[in-house]
């Protein structure tokens, strides 16, 4: 592909400094060592590969961030479209619209796998369009909802055609940026979310004035308006959204190179590239995938319930109009927003998972703490401590997110158990539709103290999987030549090679 010569597919020595880990052999796929010249390369000056990856950053981050931006504010504007009239106006009952909120999270899981390996065989510039306009025009057709039933179906479907967004972002973004560069992108466009709530909250208090015109509610313009950028952003995307690195015309063949030699050697000894069945069964017996899902899980509860009963949070709290209850509920977010991207950021320089994840997990927790012991103490001090529970909660993502498709090799068993996790962790959000209860209302206590007791596990199983992931390092570290050589001899290692090292 990029004219090289072919050198030796046996044993080739791999730098994984990057990684965390020293200086590793491992055995690169043949399809991948055929395009590689390790005689004729030369590598970048650091200002040569500062200029190439602001390049990519500027084109991939912003953008990315802007499609997270638009699946998850209409994921969650059904709570802003709840505040500004929607359940009266249909007659909907309380318990229907839990379903409501649940039912796009049971098409989002289980569609969450299937959609990855879709697309790692169509690519990025066709399939992220295509489930992009599928949403946007479900969006827009729920104004026509006038049953709780029709309600519930469109939010099942707007799951399913939004399961390939969030999982494929991350399994893209890996194919861009190595291990140590992944997790401030991830808290970048992930950030997003919490713009979502932010700009949701204030578009939907200017869109409420809207009520009456042409004989539309205000919630019902809420989901026709909302649908307009998903609907754009999914025709442009096709045009704008880079291809994978080795087939981008976005970089020009140097910088092809140096971006795929980068991937290969930060991949360390898991480098198969290929589809492989083998892999994909890999995934699910793999007891990683099932230790980040229940950190993920109980996070992902408590971040949803947050962003979808926001406005009604903010009115137990004595904010009780309904234009007010809107735009209060728009500040948590812009600190969430920043806390976001400098854990992110930070998790990176350090090179480090585990204790920032659990960091923000323990103090989100005291937010919620705040939250059920401050009632009686005056609507400001419970609208700080939301503002300390959104912020620290939201800011779990990076950590959680970059660590998992860190420490998964192979791109077919990566891709996988990225998907895997995710449908695990989101399967949170069907729950979530479920953690505050009307009949819990205005203080939503039970709703709180199910959160706090979630973000704490969250918090404690990171810690316990750090340690689980350190004795496995010292183990390979500590292994005898011949038990080297017997682990090199799996069928597909992917990160079970003894020389791979996880990122704690």
């Amino acid at each position: 592909m990029f004219g090289f010569t072919k050198k030796s597919s046996q044993q080739t020595s791999v730098s994984s400094n990057e990684g965390g880990s020293s200086e590793k052999k491992g055995v690169i796929h043949e399809e991948i060592a055929s395009g590689l010249d390790h005689d004729e390369f030369i590598p970048p000056t650091d200002k040569e590969l500062r200029r190439l990856m602001l390049k990519i950053d500027l084109r991939v981050i912003p953008y990315i961030a802007i499609l997270y931006l638009c699946s998850f504010l209409d994921r969650v504007n059904i709570g802003n479209a709840k505040v500004a009239g929607m359940t009266e106006d249909m007659d909907i009952t309380e318990d229907q619209y839990n379903w409501a909120l649940s039912l796009f999270f049971i098409g989002y899981v289980v569609f969450e796998v299937p959609c990855n390996l879709a697309l790692k065989v169509v690519g990025p510039r066709i399939w992220i369009p295509l489930i992009m306009v599928v949403w946007g025009v479900i969006m827009a057709l729920m104004a026509l909802c006038s049953t709780g039933q029709g309600l519930m179906a469109c939010r099942f479907f707007l799951g399913v055609a939004e399961s390939g967004l969030y999982p494929g972002a991350l399994f893209y973004l890996s194919k861009w940026y190595t291990k140590r560069q992944q997790a401030f992108r991830i808290g970048l466009f992930y950030s997003s979310s919490t713009l979502a709530g932010a700009f949701g909250g204030v578009l939907a208090y200017g869109i409420s004035f809207m009520d009456g015109l042409r004989g539309l509610r205000g919630w019902q313009w809420i989901f026709i308006i909302e649908a307009i950028p998903t609907l754009l952003f999914g025709i442009l995307t096709y045009f704008v959204l880079p291809d994978y690195p080795a087939k981008t015309s976005f970089l020009n063949e140097r910088e092809r190179e140096i971006i795929v030699r980068r991937i290969i050697e930060d991949a360390g000894p898991a480098t198969e590239t290929h589809f492989s069945w083998n892999q994909v069964i890999q995934a699910f017996l793999d007891w990683k995938v099932y230790a980040y899902s229940l950190s993920y899980i109980c996070g992902a509860i408590c971040v949803y319930s947050l962003a979808m009963f926001m406005p009604s949070i903010v009115q137990g709290m004595g904010y009780t109009s309904r234009l007010e209850a809107q735009l209060m509920s728009a500040p948590p977010y812009v600190f969430a927003w920043i806390a976001t991207i400098l854990n992110g950021y930070s998790t990176d320089k350090c090179g480090e998972r585990g204790f920032h994840l659990a960091g923000v997990g323990f103090v989100a927790s005291l937010g919620y703490v705040l939250l059920i012991t401050l009632q009686d103490y005056g609507s400001v001090a419970v609208y700080i401590a939301a503002i300390i529970t959104t912020t620290f909660a939201f800011a779990t993502n990076p950590p959680m997110a970059g660590w998992f498709s860190n420490n998964f090799g192979g791109d077919t068993k990566r891709s996988v158990a990225m998907a895997f996790v995710l449908t695990i962790g989101n399967s949170g959000g069907a729950i979530s539709g479920h953690v505050y209860r009307a009949d819990d209302a205005p203080h939503y206590i039970r709703g709180h103290t199910i959160c706090l007791a979630l973000m704490l596990c969250g918090a404690m199983l990171a810690l316990l999987l750090k340690y689980l992931l350190y004795r496995e390092n010292k183990r390979r570290d500590n292994l005898t030549p011949e038990e080297h050589r017997i682990e090199c001899e799996r069928k597909e290692p992917c990160d079970k090679h003894p020389d791979f090292r996880y990122i704690l």
